[in-house]
């Protein structure tokens, strides 16, 4: 059974503190690999951001997202924060590079894929986040197609506490 998790969908819907709660339960988790590009770009100057240079910014995040998969290679569930299917899907979308089935293909996750839906209740921006609600929502509409198309369930995690999906995808996992 392939225990690499994908925890991806609406930018602002809580994967972030969703695997921080998975985490605090003993799991392993991987921070989405956008995030750390933005971090270490802003620190260094660099361009490699998504309001600046979005196509570099995908390919970085595809590269960060390959070396995270080929790194997990734990006992017990690995949750990663958003994953490489995110990355190419990005930039497939921006370039038009069909690259998304064959990396999708050489780099596998676990079938069922947890969805984060659009929550404008708690969505906010920040120096990292800096798109709108709305182009979160097309983001998160391209991958619940995209998913499917590659042959994963995805699983729309519904709105309550943190703390109830992080028990929600326990059981799910454990279930199939």
């Amino acid at each position: 059974m392939n225990r690499l998790v994908l925890i991806s969908g609406c930018s602002g819907g809580g994967k972030s503190t969703l695997l921080t709660e998975l985490g605090r339960r003993g799991h392993t988790i991987v921070e989405e690999p956008g995030r750390r590009i933005v971090k270490q770009e802003l620190e260094s100057n660099g361009t490699a951001l998504p309001w600046v240079d979005s196509a570099a910014f995908a390919r970085r995040a595809i590269e960060m997202a390959i070396a995270d998969h080929t790194a997990s290679g734990r006992a017990g569930w690995t949750f990663f924060d958003r994953g490489l299917i995110d990355a190419a899907s990005a930039l497939q979308y921006l370039t038009g590079e069909p690259a998304l089935e064959r990396l999708s293909a050489a780099h596998r996750y676990n079938r069922s894929v947890f969805l984060t839906p659009p929550w404008p209740e708690i969505y906010t921006t920040d120096p990292e986040r800096r798109h709108s609600f709305e182009e979160a929502v097309a983001e998160h509409d391209r991958l619940l197609a995209t998913y499917p198309a590659l042959g994963y369930e995805v699983v729309v995690l519904p709105k309550i506490t943190v703390a109830d999906r992080a028990d929600f995808i326990l059981d799910r996992l454990r279930a199939n």
